[in-house]
């Protein structure tokens, strides 16, 4: 058995790269039983700007990309790499982009209780292929209470500030230590690596880590 290796993990929750790069990380350790990584999700808004209600989200995408060209144009590779991961994703049911901040705010307090990556795994899945709004409160609770959380507990917490200030200044800190862009993994404290990395990249790393212990 080797020694528990830290992969702290930069995400968020509507970022499709991230799902992808999960889903990639997720068949490698499947795979890799005995990996060494013990895994912490961290908080990395897109749109740390975005309105807390969140916005139509054809007017987000035309507005970043300028225009439905544009916009059209940057997710093909995102469809392309979705459907190579074998996952399927509703971009025509999805109606807003949301703030994040309470998603994270839900992956934070579901660490507290060990269900993180569950939360993490609940929320994709209700944006990404049951096209939720999980900027809601509503929706937040029901992915708490459908990890085993206290829902109730879960809504008292977001109509609060609790740990908001907290989520703005961890995010604040990956940016100022260098990342500009999620998924970004960094390996033992040391080593970053950016990017929906294939299973193959995590093979290799788990091998190699494997065999240095």
């Amino acid at each position: 058995m080797t020694d528990p290796i830290k992969l702290d993990i930069m995400s968020d929750p509507i970022c499709p790269w991230c799902y992808i790069g999960k889903t990639h990380l997720d068949k490698a350790l499947a795979a890799h039983p005995g990996h060494p990584f013990q895994i912490e999700w961290h908080p990395f808004q897109l749109n740390p700007d975005m309105p807390r209600e969140g916005m139509d989200r054809r007017a987000y995408l035309e507005g970043k990309f300028g225009g439905k060209e544009g916009a059209l144009r940057a997710y093909a590779p995102v469809v392309q790499h979705a459907e190579a991961a074998g996952l399927t994703i509703d971009f025509e049911g999805m109606q807003r982009t949301p703030n994040t901040l309470d998603a994270h705010r839900l992956i934070h307090w579901a660490g507290i209780e060990q269900r993180q990556t569950e939360a993490v795994d609940a929320l994709f899945q209700a944006y990404f292929v049951e096209a939720r709004d999980i900027g809601d409160h509503d929706v937040l609770a029901d992915i708490a209470d459908s990890i085993g959380m206290d829902a109730a507990v879960v809504r008292k917490l977001l109509q609060s500030d609790a740990d908001a200030e907290d989520i703005r200044t961890r995010d604040a800190h990956s940016r100022q230590m260098g990342v500009k862009s999620v998924p970004t993994f960094i390996l033992a404290s040391q080593h970053a690596v950016p990017g929906a990395q294939p299973p193959e990249l995590w093979a290799k790393v788990i091998a190699e880590l494997t065999q240095a212990a």
